[in-house]
């Protein structure tokens, strides 16, 4: 740097001294100092043309000049004639004016007083040397004749120190001057042009002046450049370069005009000899040539100095830009090496599982990407840096030592991200050898446990069995964990607390299953070796059975102890010695052999609990670095398309807080029962409030999966993708809390199956209850969400007990007449909510769309308060038919469940709400007892609790008192009890469905389902008597296809056609026409003919072949059976008045 600085100072110095030079030169070569003047400041004067250079010169070289005639001599000023004078004088060279001047005066046509006033202004104003005057005196005779006489007696009045001759011709002046020398005014040969000659000394002046202001300004700005500091800043330095350029550039177009302008000087000034080869230039046109030319050189020197200095100063600017741009870089590079460093740094953990370290080093690896990419970058701009050195940069001093770091960064990272990937891929070969090793000694467990021990009594079924467990221990090979110490002393590197707690955990587990086949070893081959020994028929005496040692109360204590000590504490699993000799030990050892494979069993299931725990937890973690993380990225912003952004919530739902609390509370606790796992159900039991959480997610999920399916195929999730190295996309992790939610239910209940006589099995049985009522909440709140139209707040209406899918007849008794029409004769298809305080019927739409948006949406049709609704168990004689009814049967709803169980689970949850209803009117009645209750009479045969209604007659007392008897709380005890078929509750309750507005209701989810829909078959009433409606948007909505139906009524078409069909034949549609008719053909009479579809399905509408249906469950909190035989009606508590 110092060097390029004294370099620079040298630069400055040389241009400055040579641009000096030229400045000088300039001065000399128009004798600047000696002769001010300038042709341009005295035109007018010469252009008087008093006197003039003519370019002559006489035998010695002077320089002439001519006055020629002027009778407006006497005319000029001192200063005009001092003037031009003075520069007529500056012009010649220095050399010529040396010698003298000669001068010719023209007064031949003039007088005496002129010639001597000529020579008296020339005595005592002529700024040169004289050498000679040579005066031309006047002509006529007088004026001569005077001339001769009075120059003699005033010769001493010019003082003159040159001698002063009269000429009376010009014959005479050629003696004195060659002829050449002279013009054509003097007798001469030289061309003379006065206007010419002003022009090219005005050219050359202004020429000579523009050189040397050109050559000052580049003095200045050549000072200005040297003297300008380099700045720290690329921006800044870029626009100085700039700003040096712009000006440079414009000094260059002002030379590029002065060498033009010398140029067209020079050109005219030999104009005459291009056009006259011939013609020979005077003195005075030779020293023009001559000035302009040493002119044009010294602007050439000065356009070359400064060319010079330019380069030079050019050069300090760019290597300064190209050190901004590689310091920049090297901070940025240098930030980044310190990030990754830091982030390799981070990868210390080994994972706690397989699929941990398999994602840590997935994560690590795709990080590898972005670490060679700044490695790169680093090594990329320690090479630039290095070539600046080699181009003689000014720096070197300041790039070296960046470069050098810049290398021994990179090699540390390097060495870093290496060491990184030898580490993780020895914890992931010590996690895959540990699960090799713990699925070896899973199904090593499980081959135990599948073993029939009723089988293993027989010689050849022992043999079999201890083969087939020689053959499993011939396979050991790999999967088997060597010496502990072996173990510690290979992978000592990633060895923790963690993993050394691991390695002896599968280790024990080895060991204990090890021992587990030794045992069974040795009771296989003494029951293999057992000798077969001849048997006597003897006859049985009734004591052997008696006395048996398995019936004895000595015997029935040893297995009560044994028992004991396999339940005690928190270890379930333990199993009792091999097999012994003799019938009751046999005995005693399947027993064991039986409760052995049981806790294997709950093993088995607690392992898969703990094993997929883990892998959620991981996918979880997953899903939010991998998508959720790079929604915030804003490297990946660019990516997301209008419609994802700023929807991470909705996309994700409360994911985040389901993987903190799996990951920080309910996986850490479910570790806590590895020993014990019977006891399990106690951590759902306790979790089970945190586990409803579930249900927000669910209610987000339709809304995620819309979303989903608009953005699916966006760049952003492809790139997502394929950073994790996930197979299967973004949607099939987003379904994995409701996957996992629905597969707890089924680990319970496997759990159950096992430990049915252990200390943990009602926990067990309440924990798997409280799971189906979390997925039953969650179940009915979604078909809540999907009910449009209904204008009031869902909350009013109280707790949702029950939905479900019903056929629904309705029958008014007042306001028109009863309907006949057979069309009418269809019952409603109605979606029914039961809430705490009222019924909802809605109707259940079309399902549009995929996924969760093929979802149907149910549209409100009316409600009924549940305090003015009354009930009536069995309707029309159907099984499963029951009657609402309000406003004392005016307005009666007939609702056909899909199944009498389900029928039987409606009533009597609604027969609860109505108690519920009871017994708050009771315990009103008794805070107020004078307040009289009213009952309305009821029909004969049904036992009734009806609506209290403002404005009845009281009843006696006896009739009070029997309703009472009658009530639900009278019957209550009666009620059978809830059975297992049917239930919505039950694990093995399975229903077939269609579409669910549910998260349970998809292909990809568990097929559990929560749900009890209603059937779709139209079991309804035939009679034409009864005063039925239907909805007449189920009409629109049927479709026949071709295929057989039974006619449910007489048609008869018009005598040209001659076809009818009568109620009870069989047809067959056979194709559809274009002006919606049906081919019909009557199988029963072998006619055929042509009815409006409208008609058919007026016709054929009850016939079961007339759609594909399938039935389904309406939910319940729980399966009851039906109740006494006789018709109950319930009511609801309306209008009570004191």
């Amino acid at each position: 740097m110092i060097l390029w600085m004294k370099t620079e100072e040298m630069a400055l110095g040389e241009l400055l001294e040579r641009l000096r030079t030229v400045t000088k030169s300039i001065d000399e070569i128009m004798q600047l100092d000696s002769s001010p003047l300038h042709a341009a400041d005295i035109t007018p004067d010469l252009k008087k043309q008093f006197a003039f250079l003519s370019g002559g010169r006489g035998d010695n070289g002077s320089p002439i000049i001519v006055f020629p005639e002027f009778p407006a001599f006497g005319e000029i000023t001192d200063r005009e004639f001092h003037n031009v004078l003075t520069y007529l004088t500056s012009v010649p060279s220095l050399s010529s004016t040396g010698v003298g001047f000669i001068l010719v005066i023209d007064r031949r046509q003039d007088r005496w007083a002129a010639v001597k006033g000529t020579l008296l202004r020339i005595a005592g104003s002529f700024p040169g040397n004289l050498q000679l005057v040579l005066v031309l005196r006047p002509t006529t005779l007088l004026q001569r004749t005077l001339s001769d006489i009075l120059f003699k007696f005033n010769k001493d009045e010019f003082k003159m120190k040159v001698p002063v001759i009269m000429l009376s011709s010009v014959t005479e002046l050629h003696s004195y001057i060659d002829h050449t020398q002279l013009t054509h005014e003097l007798g001469g040969t030289q061309e003379y042009c006065h206007e010419k000659w002003i022009s090219h000394r005005t050219a050359i002046e202004g020429f000579a002046l523009m050189v040397k202001k050109t050559a000052q300004t580049l003095q200045l700005f050549g000072t200005e450049l040297a003297e300008t500091e380099l700045p720290n800043e690329i921006q800044a330095t870029t626009l100085l370069l700039s700003t040096h350029t712009s000006k440079k550039n414009r000094m260059k177009e002002d030379l590029l005009v002065a060498l033009g302008q010398g140029s067209r000087l020079l050109e005219s000034i030999n104009e005459p000899v291009v056009r006259d080869p011939d013609h020979n230039m005077n003195q005075d046109e030779l020293e023009n040539l001559a000035t302009v030319q040493r002119l044009l050189s010294q602007l050439d020197e000065t356009e070359r100095a400064f060319d010079e200095f330019w380069v030079r100063h050019q050069t300090k600017l760019e290597q300064c830009l190209q050190l901004r741009h590689f310091e920049h870089s090297y901070r940025e590079v240098r930030a980044l090496l310190d990030q990754v460093s830091e982030k390799v740094a981070t990868f210390s953990e080994v994972g706690i599982s397989p699929a941990h370290a398999d994602h840590i080093f997935s994560e690590l690896s795709t990080y590898e990407e972005r670490v060679c990419e700044v490695l790169d970058r680093a090594l990329s701009l320690a090479s630039e840096g290095e070539e600046l050195i080699q181009n003689s940069h000014y720096a070197e001093d300041s790039i070296q030592p960046k470069c050098s770091e810049l290398r021994v960064i990179s090699e540390t990272v390097s060495n870093s991200l290496r060491a990184k990937k030898d580490h993780l891929l020895k914890a992931m070969e010590l996690h895959h050898l540990l699960e090799r090793a713990s699925k070896w000694v899973d199904d090593g467990i499980y081959l135990l446990a599948s073993q029939p021990v009723d089988k293993c009594q027989s010689h050849e079924g022992a043999e079999l069995a201890l083969q087939e467990l020689e053959r499993y221990l011939e396979k050991a090979g790999q999967n088997q964990l060597t010496e502990l110490g072996t173990i510690w002393n290979e992978y000592e590197a990633v060895i923790n607390q963690q993993f050394r707690d691991q390695v002896e955990k599968v280790f024990q587990k080895q060991a204990s299953m090890q021992e587990m086949f030794d045992k069974r070893r040795i009771s296989l081959k003494k029951l293999a070796a057992k000798q077969t020994r001849p048997v006597q028929p003897v006859a049985p005496r009734p004591e052997a059975f008696i006395k048996s040692p398995l019936s004895s109360p000595a015997h029935r204590a040893q297995l009560e102890k044994n028992d004991s000590e396999i339940d005690s504490g928190n270890n379930c699993e333990k199993g009792s010695g091999p097999l012994q000799n003799g019938d009751g030990n046999s005995r005693h050892a399947s027993l064991s052999e039986e409760e052995e494979n049981l806790a294997v069993l709950r093993r088995h299931v607690m392992n898969e609990l703990l094993e997929t725990e883990r892998a959620y937890v991981e996918e979880l973690l997953c899903v939010l670095q991998g998508y959720a993380s790079e929604m915030d990225n804003s490297a990946m912003v660019h990516l997301i398309p209008t419609p994802l952004q700023n929807k991470k919530e909705v996309l994700f739902g409360n994911m985040p807080e389901i993987y903190h609390f799996h990951k920080r509370t309910f996986l850490r606790e479910l570790e806590q029962y590895t020993d014990c796992p019977q006891l399990v159900g106690r951590c759902f039991l306790e979790r089970m409030t945190d586990l409803q959480i579930y249900e927000k997610y669910c209610h987000n999920k339709p809304r995620s999966e819309s979303l989903w399916r608009q953005c699916s195929d966006c760049a952003f999730f492809q790139e997502c993708q394929k950073k994790l190295e996930h197979k299967l996309g973004l949607d099939s992790y987003l379904l994995k809390p409701v996957q996992r939610i629905t597969k707890y239910q089924l680990l319970l209940k496997e759990m159950l199956k096992y430990s049915k006589s252990c200390e943990g099995a009602g926990d067990l049985q309440e924990a798997l209850t409280s799971i189906l009522g979390i997925l039953k909440a969650v179940n009915d709140s979604m078909h809540l969400i999907a009910i449009t139209g209904y204008e009031g707040n869902m909350s009013d209406l109280g707790k949702l007990l029950m939905q479900g899918s019903f056929s629904v007849w309705t029958e008014h008794k007042k306001g028109h007449a009863k309907v006949k029409d057979l069309a009418r004769f269809k019952p409603m298809q109605r979606h029914i909510f039961l809430h705490e305080k009222a019924l909802l019927f809605c109707k259940r739409r079309e399902e549009n769309g995929e996924g969760y948006e093929k979802a149907p949406s149910y549209s409100f049709k009316q409600t009924l308060s549940m305090s003015a609704v009354g009930i009536t168990e069995n309707a029309k004689g159907d099984n499963k038919k029951f009657e609402i009814w309000c406003n004392s049967r005016e307005e009666v709803y007939i609702v056909q469940a899909p199944t009498a169980e389900v029928k039987t689970t409606w009533v009597n949850e609604i027969r609860k709400v109505l108690t519920t209803q009871l017994e708050a009117c009771r315990a009103s009645q008794q805070r107020a007892p004078d307040q009289v209750f009213q009952f309305p009479p009821v029909p004969s045969g049904t036992v009734s609790l009806s609506p209290f209604k403002t404005g009845q007659k009281s009843f006696r007392k006896g009739d009070d008192k029997k309703a009472e008897s009658c009530s639900p709380d009278a019957n209550s005890s009666s009620s059978p009890k809830p059975t297992g078929k049917g239930s919505p509750t039950s694990p093995d309750h399975k229903t077939k469905r269609q579409s669910d507005p549910t998260p349970f209701g998809f292909k990809g989810w568990n097929k559990t389902s929560l749900s009890l829909d209603a059937s779709e078959e139209h079991d309804g009433y035939s009679s034409a008597d009864e005063p039925l409606n239907s909805d007449p948007e189920d009409d629109s909505g049927k479709k026949l296809c071709a295929g057989k139906y039974t006619v449910m009524a007489d048609y008869e078409i018009d005598s040209a056609q001659d076809f009818s069909v009568k109620s009870g034949d069989m047809v067959r549609l056979v194709k559809e026409g274009d002006d919606q008719q049906w081919f019909v053909r009557n199988l029963s009479t072998s006619k055929e003919g042509w009815i409006a579809s409208a008609n058919l399905i007026t016709l054929i509408g009850k016939s079961k072949s007339c759609q594909s249906l399938t039935s389904s469950e309406g939910s319940g909190s729980g399966n009851l059976s039906t109740s006494s035989s006789c018709s109950e009606t319930y009511t609801s508590f309306s209008d009570i008045k004191p």
